[in-house]
């Protein structure tokens, strides 16, 4: 069996980034930017890239773009690396600009999931893109990851292709599409790559990197973790855990305690953790019949993790079941802690066709040292020279609005350990908390200072994924690696988790007091219910961190919706703020909250969001853009919203159904509920107010929810009842739209969000 996890798991278990050998090609130095020309490698003194990263973002040289990190991190390892940024992609030409790579192209949708980027919550496609020069629209195609390995492996054939990014993550396995409305197979059979990296992906890049320029073929690298590829047959030497089916979801129901430690394991069978106990368990593994995983006394194994795969539902069957989808999800869900994940096969095909996509447990998580390594890399923070500043940019830096947001903030940690069901950062980065030191991040900051043209003295953030997990994670590293929990702060804060928020307050006071440093605003969304722990920080905060407004999320009201998505009652966001209104006036300030909601999320009635309309009222809030639920793929209330099954808690054909918001009248109901004080969303509010039995809502008093009359175009009002009443001389008093919204809001106006 395994050996007890030590305080030192995470450290013990992975080779540091810095320990490698550089390549040879170190001797070229530090390139100022990656190239994207023939004319840059030959400046360079190049003859070839050894790798290429294809991307569908613009380049931008700075540590929030992946393609930057990938490609600085390979640099620092002493590996030509070359970009190709949004290319054609009507035919292979423009893949081949760089030449042929000389260890394996890179590919990546970008920093966002391309369907994602390129379609609204409607369906409806954007007329813009933030990550392409001067926001333009339909730079990179559908599915772009998968567009762009094909085109890759045409230009050339024997070039290994390595897929990563954030749409890779996401379709590792088989996955529900909200844009086709059916499951997709995992992206790795339809991309026709090599290898998938998923999550952050740096230490698995470089150890692929390092074995492929040491003439180790691709196709036998089947051991790092974070990747998953294709196979024919499972290994005859694993131990295969049958969880295809719902009735028997296999040794994965065994962890009922998330704190149970493999002592606790192996004391409840009667064995022991030495190293030769697993000798005494006599497995005979067979490829075709998954492993009877009971001793002679019926108690169940549990076999050595580096040796386990858990075989979830085909494709072929979640393609067919949505309930098995609901299971494989949840199943998935419970392996992503990379302290006790396992393996995960699924098959793709039947027959002669038959193919397992595997995936590996998921990468350790970056030390400090090598988050400092990261970060600190050479990054030119900015986009590369070869976009022209034709399209309105600042002191010779062209605009692309993703750059704009993020050029004067700071990353300071990785990963959230919140769960959200909606957010893909689970998927994607984790949740275990992966930090900078406070010397890297003050470094940073200086370099923006000094270096950054237009920097005016003010940063505008300091976060991450969430503003305040930074060193904030489980108390005891052997409980964090044994967890399986999908989150540390839902129902209730854990017991087991640091709250304390010590580190970021001195991490703020040393940020402000540097010279040239005129403010330090906080950008990222916070998590007000662990905020709430540390009154000191909340106070810390709001007196010098909040420009005005501070943006959080509580997302609905009602706990029907807020248990699905994994969120705090609305008594979090009350605690908090009273504390933030307490400290604004001892500040001598006038600052407001900015909440924002989920409109048509899975387990929402239209009940739901009515009282979270009459909440909205009465606490004088407007919401100018309203966030309706999109199904992204793999994410847990994705799985919900096509399978209408709850895969927080186990799953069975009888287990608790979910209201799932279908059809766009609903869900244009829900988003109109938010958007309450919108003439144009008053005549379908009435109707469906009257249907719900709540015309009381209906009226011109400050306590109803929508007015009886219906503004015409010159600012008058008429009755809703009547189309000509103006006509009939039935005209309510010339009272403006505003005015109506306004006189009981108690806020100033604002500017959109």
């Amino acid at each position: 069996m395994n050996a007890p996890v030590d305080v030192s798991f995470f450290e013990r278990a992975a080779k540091p980034l810095t320990t490698y050998r550089k390549y040879w090609a170190s001797r070229f130095g530090t390139a100022p930017f990656l190239p994207m020309s023939r004319e840059e490698m030959t400046t360079l003194g190049w003859d070839s890239c050894d790798i290429i990263i294809v991307t569908g973002d613009a380049y931008v040289d700075h540590p929030s773009f992946g393609m930057a990190v990938i490609g600085r991190t390979l640099e620092a390892q002493g590996f030509r690396v070359g970009i190709i940024a949004q290319p054609d992609w009507q035919s292979a030409d423009p893949y081949k600009t760089l030449g042929k790579p000389n260890l394996f192209f890179g590919v990546t949708a970008g920093n966002m999931d391309s369907m994602i980027n390129r379609y609204t919550a409607d369906r409806k496609i954007r007329s813009d893109d933030a990550y392409t020069p001067g926001g333009v629209g339909g730079k990179r195609p559908d599915r772009s990851s998968l567009v762009y390995s094909q085109r890759c492996r045409e230009a050339y054939s024997d070039v290994p292709i390595i897929l990563g990014g954030i749409e890779g993550s996401l379709r590792r396995i088989a996955h529900y599409d909200y844009w086709q409305d059916k499951v997709r197979r995992s992206i790795l059979v339809d991309a026709k790559c090599d290898l998938l990296l998923y999550g952050n992906a740096e230490r698995a890049i470089i150890e692929i990197a390092h074995r492929l320029a040491a003439k180790e073929p691709i196709d036998q690298m089947t051991d790092v973790r974070g990747t998953a590829f294709v196979v024919r047959y499972a290994p005859q030497d694993w131990l295969e855990i049958d969880s295809t089916t719902v009735d028997e979801p296999g040794r994965i129901e065994a962890h009922v305690n998330p704190y149970l430690m493999i002592s606790e394991q192996a004391k409840e069978q009667g064995e022991t953790c030495d190293a030769g106990a697993s000798k005494t368990l006599q497995f005979m593994p067979n490829p075709n019949r998954p492993v009877q995983n009971r001793l002679p006394n019926g108690k169940l194994i549990v076999p050595p993790r580096e040796k386990s795969v858990i075989r979830l539902p085909s494709y072929e069957q979640v393609k067919s079941d949505p309930v098995l989808y609901a299971h494989a999800n949840r199943v998935l869900h419970l392996e992503t802690n990379p302290g006790n994940a396992r393996a995960i096969v699924q098959a793709h095909g039947e027959g002669k066709t038959a193919k397992d996509v595997w995936i590996n447990p998921p990468p350790i998580p970056l030390a400090t040292a090598e988050m400092d390594h990261v970060f600190d890399l050479p990054y030119a923070r900015s986009p590369h020279f070869i976009y022209a500043d034709d399209l309105g940019g600042h002191d010779g830096v062209t605009k692309i609005p993703a750059w704009e947001m993020i050029r004067f903030s700071v990353n300071i940690m990785r990963g959230c350990f919140g769960g959200c069901t909606f957010c893909s950062i689970t998927e994607h980065e984790g949740r275990i908390i992966q930090s900078r030191s406070e010397d890297s991040i003050i470094r940073e900051i200086e370099d923006i200072r000094d270096k950054v043209p237009g920097f005016t003295g003010v940063v505008s953030d300091l976060g991450g994924p969430t503003a305040n997990m930074y060193r904030i994670g489980c108390k005891s590293p052997e409980i964090e690696a044994a967890c399986r929990k999908p989150s540390c702060v839902y129902p209730g804060i854990c017991s087991n988790l640091n709250t304390d928020h010590t580190p970021l307050i001195h991490l703020y006071r040393r940020s402000r007091a540097l010279k040239g440093i005129k403010k330090i605003l906080i950008g990222s969304g916070l998590r007000y219910d662990l905020a709430v722990e540390s009154p000191e920080y909340i106070k810390e905060l709001v007196t010098h961190h909040v420009g005005g407004y501070l943006k959080i999320a509580p997302e609905h009201i009602e706990m029907g919706p807020l248990s699905k998505m994994m969120k705090p009652g609305i008594g979090s966001y009350d605690r908090f703020k009273q504390m933030f209104d307490r400290y604004s006036a001892e500040a001598g300030k006038k600052q407001y909250l900015i909440p924002y909601f989920i409109a048509a999320h899975p387990g929402t009635r239209d009940e739901d969001m009515m009282h979270l309309a009459v909440w909205l009222k009465q606490n004088g809030f407007r919401a100018d853009q309203v966030q309706t639920f999109y199904p992204s793929p793999m994410a847990t209330a994705t799985a919900m919203y096509h399978s209408g099954k709850n895969p927080l808690k186990r799953v069975g054909r009888d287990s608790e159904s979910v209201d799932i918001v279908r059809g766009d009248r609903r869900r244009r109901l829900h988003k109109a509920f938010l958007r309450y004080h919108d003439s144009n969303n008053w005549p379908l509010l009435r109707e469906a107010l009257k249907a719900m039995g709540r015309a009381d809502l209906i009226g011109n008093g400050k306590h109803h929810l929508i007015p009886r009359f219906q503004p015409l175009i010159d600012g008058t009002y008429t009755s809703a009842r009547r189309k000509n009443s103006t006509s009939a001389g039935v005209k309510s008093s010339p009272v403006t739209k505003g005015r109506i919204l306004t006189q009981h809001t108690g806020l100033p106006p604002r500017k959109k969000t």
